[in-house]
């Protein structure tokens, strides 16, 4: 049976865990706002997966909200553009009550 998923998955050129979402390095923080932004596009397969990370250092505490979405590219430079892209329109649209779960 399962060489049976093997051929299967062969036939499409990736095997099971060719699909396995790898995460690649951050990029650098860039600033926006109060916030820092770090793109973490996720590898997966030949393309990459939007994901990134919005932190905001409060005090002496450093709070994060991590993100990802469905769309892929097929460079890992827009991957990052898109992600910092994203994570300024989610801060614009949610600002303070970003991290309110997280208090």
């Amino acid at each position: 049976m399962a060489s049976f998923f093997s051929k299967l998955f062969s036939a499409f050129g990736s095997s099971p865990s060719d699909d396995a979402q790898k995460k690649t390095e951050p990029s650098e923080g860039h600033p926006y706002k109060d916030f820092i932004i770090c793109a973490t596009p996720m590898k997966e397969g030949g393309q990459f997966r939007l994901a990134g990370r919005i932190e905001k250092t409060v005090g002496d505490e450093t709070l994060v909200h991590e993100f990802v979405r469905a769309d892929v590219f097929t460079s890992h430079q827009d991957a990052v553009d898109f992600a910092v892209r994203k994570a300024q329109l989610i801060i614009d649209q949610s600002g303070a009550t970003l991290f309110a779960d997280k208090k």
